[in-house]
């Protein structure tokens, strides 16, 4: 009798080892197959001019390409999203909302890419949106002096809209420090402003955990920016900062990414999809674009010292900002940790008796996990956060002078739970438990290092580059970049054989009939992936170990490298 059931878990075991090559051959051509769509996608998106992935309908208001001083910049009224339209939904009592999407080298879309996003969210609460674009390619010798004198131009065209409520400007990454910019220059904002995920403080962050702030000096400073540039034929390829934000965590952009879009193609393929038609967008900066930015920002630190020249007789302190500031940073955000999001808070006002001398309200909020662009597109976020501060800002307005945490208490975990259901506070702080992080002394040497490499290859190679550089080589080199290459190899139109995989696809998907998740070797395969992706990470961190030891190496004060560059 004992001979039965062990001949019974024998077939059980043979019948599901003949079912697992089965699943995961189906897998595997179903995933070779999904990165056909997203070529396809990206190759189509390029066809149409690459418009912005707004998951909302809208009208143009202003196209700054069209002002006097030209910038590649619009101004959009939304006028729908889902259900929700402007004349159903839109209370005019309440202040406007201006989102304005960071250009880092993708494209625009990244704060409305779905229905449950800022613009979402804000429309949902009665707010007059607006929404702040941008195109594929910025206009001739286009400089931040022009691109910011676009968006105060923008601002104040919502302004005469609704002359009863300054705007809510909300910017996101790279969009954060361009409105601070508007709030720190001679003429000013009024309205509040929400910095998402946005660096103010450029060389803070902490040894071996953030090396984003350090790869300039490892570069060699300004100058590889501008050779890019000069290779561009006067653009430099979004392509390479996407490529940067990868480098920062391998492990995910090359390996946890697509291992999940593996062991869950049946659940997953759409999500994936949808978010690599963002990703895969890749949009340029004009030469005096990037050069101004890596000057002044990433190499420079410009703009927390209160150096960064804005246009002729203005420069931008951070001290004139008068309107409350509310900074939403997350431990997760390897790309704006909290100490880049909040570090110059410290370096402005010496204590909080200043803070609070100088009428200032600053309010930050972390979030505990969450990653870099899930500030921006995570549903939740949007849902639990983002419509927290939202609801908050008038309350906000009326704190006394000082610095707050802000608090959210959600006993449910439920991101579409109600007040009283949870609860908003502002737990007074002090300036100096932000904490610095600032290898300053480093720094300045690579600052050092950049203006003397930089005016070597201005001198001596630069020219020859731009001389032999045409339009076509540029766009050659665009279209070589791993970024694009990468992706494109899988379309049709440049590999036949993925015909054939689409047929196969096809075929699979009527009768698919996918393991269980319980399934012993779909389990086995689960954890190898994750011990694969711990293995890779692992590797990351020792990488990112050696670069601040060779940075110290470098750049730490009397380094052989350093006092070279001096002489």
């Amino acid at each position: 009798m004992a001979e039965k059931p062990k001949m019974a878990q024998i077939e059980q075991s043979t019948a599901t080892a003949t079912t697992y090559p089965r699943d995961l051959f189906e897998r595997w051509v179903l995933f070779l197959d999904t990165l056909r769509e997203r070529a396809d996608n990206m190759i189509e998106h390029q066809r149409r001019g690459m418009p912005p992935l707004l998951d909302f309908k809208y009208e143009t208001l202003l196209d700054a390409r069209h002002f006097d001083r030209p910038a590649n910049y619009a101004l959009l009224r939304i006028t729908e999203i889902g259900d929700d339209c402007w004349d159903d939904c839109v209370d005019m009592a309440k202040p406007p909302v201006i989102v304005v999407d960071p250009r880092a080298g993708h494209g625009p879309g990244i704060g409305g890419f779905k229905r449950d996003s800022e613009v979402g969210i804000a429309m949902h609460e009665g707010h007059p949106v607006y929404f702040v674009v941008f195109f594929p390619e910025p206009e001739q010798g286009q400089t931040l002096a022009d691109v910011h004198h676009a968006l105060r131009r923008f601002v104040e065209e919502i302004a005469k809209r609704h002359p009863d409520h300054p705007p809510i400007l909300y910017g996101n990454c790279q969009a954060g420090w361009a409105i601070t910019l508007l709030a720190a220059d001679c003429q000013g904002l009024s309205g509040p402003i929400v910095l998402n995920g946005s660096p103010l403080s450029y060389w803070a962050g902490e040894a071996g955990t953030n090396p984003m702030r350090m790869m300039g000096g490892l570069a060699g400073g300004n100058w590889a920016a501008h050779m890019t540039a000069d290779l561009g034929d006067g653009r430099f390829d979004g392509a390479w900062l996407a490529q940067n934000f990868e480098n920062l965590q391998p492990e995910k952009a090359i390996w946890d990414k697509y291992a999940h879009l593996l062991s869950h193609i049946d659940d997953e393929r759409e999500r994936f999809l949808e978010f690599e038609r963002w990703w895969n967008g890749f949009y340029t900066l004009s030469r005096e674009e990037i050069l101004a930015i890596t000057e002044n920002l990433f190499i420079g630190n410009k703009l927390e010292t209160g150096e960064m020249r804005v246009c002729d007789g203005c420069t931008a302190d951070l001290r004139r900002i008068q309107n409350p500031i509310v900074i939403f940073a997350s431990e997760g955000d390897n790309i704006t940790p909290p100490t880049q999001a909040l570090g110059w808070i410290p370096k402005v006002y010496a204590d909080t008796d200043a803070l609070k001398a100088a009428g200032q309200r600053i309010v930050y909020l972390i979030n505990p996990h969450v990653g870099h662009l899930g500030i921006f597109v995570s549903a939740s976020v949007a849902r639990l956060e983002h419509r927290a501060i939202l609801e908050s800002l008038d309350e906000i307005e009326t704190l006394e002078p000082g610095l707050y945490e802000m608090k959210i208490d959600n006993p449910t975990g439920d991101p579409d739970c109600e007040k009283p259901a949870y609860s908003v506070s502002f737990e007074p702080r002090e300036v100096s438990e932000i904490g610095e992080v600032h290898p300053e002394d480093a720094l300045r040497n690579v600052a050092q290092v950049s203006r003397t490499g930089e005016a070597a290859y201005d001198l001596f190679l630069g020219p020859w580059i731009r001389a032999i550089t045409t339009p076509q080589s540029a766009e050659a080199l665009r279209a070589m970049h791993p970024m694009r290459w990468t992706r494109l190899m899988f379309s049709a139109r440049y590999n036949p054989w993925m015909g054939v995989v689409q047929a196969m696809a096809d075929s699979i998907r009527p009768d698919r009939a996918p393991l269980p998740d319980d399934d012993p070797q779909l389990k086995a395969e689960r954890e190898a992936i994750e011990r694969i992706g711990a293995s890779l990470g692992a590797m990351r961190v020792a990488r990112d170990h050696a670069i601040a030891v060779l940075f110290k190496a470098l750049y730490a004060p009397g380094a052989g490298f350093v006092n070279q560059a001096k002489e």
